[in-house]
């Protein structure tokens, strides 16, 4: 699990961003591994709009055939 942050700010934000895009990175390496591939897996641009963002990831669309199989790798 990450570590939370609890000052916010330009370095708070800085970090944030840096541990989403690692997140993602680890995230698509997982799927791949699974044999699973999201391409609209990134980060939400339109949190860095906010005075503090904490980007939250947006896993786009997929198939149902891409569901069914992420769907059976988490179980």
């Amino acid at each position: 699990m990450r570590e939370q942050h609890a000052p916010l700010g330009g370095r708070h934000s800085a970090q944030c961003a840096e541990e989403a895009e690692e997140t993602v990175k680890e995230l698509r390496a997982a799927l791949a591994d699974a044999g699973i591939s999201l391409p609209s897996l990134r980060i939400d641009p339109a949190n860095f709009a906010r005075e503090a963002p904490c980007p939250l990831v947006e896993l786009g669309g997929c198939s149902v055939e891409v569901a069914a199989r992420l769907a059976a790798a988490l179980r």
